[in-house]
């Protein structure tokens, strides 16, 4: 069952791959900065949320400030699940093609994906942190995912146990997180100096709100 898997895998990547070539140079030129620069898009998306979770509750922004310690967590259990394995690269295996991506050397295993662990990781971790940016979070790790296979640094199969691997740790430990994250984050509150960035500032009462005042206790 294994072997099956792995082969129709090597078979979508040998194909994916052999598409990648007979691109345009830049557009492969491209593709290359595109499989590390998907990766800072989390860094966007962990600031946004740690932004947006200020209005809500400590939870929130505890859980905003907690995403990048899950995915590190997430990607440091990647590298301990490759450490089992000693799977070659597509690039190492199939030396009849040509791949976008300088392809490391043997020793730099490929299952699973690290690249695709940490995307899955800080998708997941967002998404707990503040679920509006679901959508943006699912298809940029997605995205960094098939980029992987498509520069030919990882087959099919590393990516999706490298998106899995890195979701289910980052959920996890962002849900035992929340209860002292939110403990954490309502003890911070307490300096003044620290206020602004764990909560917004509430919104003045407007001129509508005060003539409605003023009329609920003129008829008191």
């Amino acid at each position: 069952m294994v072997s099956e898997i792995f082969a129709i895998s090597a078979a979508w990547s040998r194909s994916v791959i052999e598409f990648a070539a007979g691109l345009d140079p830049w557009m492969q030129s491209a593709a290359e900065m595109g499989t590390d620069l998907f990766l800072g898009v989390f860094a966007l998306l962990f600031l946004m949320a740690w932004w947006k979770a200020r209005s809500v509750d400590s939870r929130r922004v505890g859980l905003a400030l907690f995403a990048p310690v899950a995915t590190v967590i997430a990607y440091c259990a990647s590298v301990t699940i490759k450490s089992f394995f000693q799977q070659l690269r597509p690039c190492q295996a199939m030396t009849d093609l040509s791949v976008i991506a300088t392809c490391d050397p043997i020793g730099d295993w490929s299952f699973p994906s690290n690249h695709a662990a940490i995307a899955g990781a800080a998708a997941a971790a967002i998404i707990v942190a503040w679920r509006r940016f679901a959508v943006a979070a699912v298809l940029f790790a997605v995205l960094e995912a098939f980029s992987r296979v498509f520069v030919g640094a990882h087959y099919p199969h590393d990516v999706t146990v490298g998106l899995l691997v890195g979701a289910i740790v980052a959920t996890l430990v962002s849900l035992l997180a929340a209860r002292p994250m939110t403990f954490v984050v309502d003890r911070l509150v307490e300096t003044e100096a620290l206020r602004p960035l764990l909560r917004a500032k509430a919104p003045s009462p407007g001129p509508e709100h005060e003539a409605i005042q003023s009329d609920s206790h003129a008829k008191s």
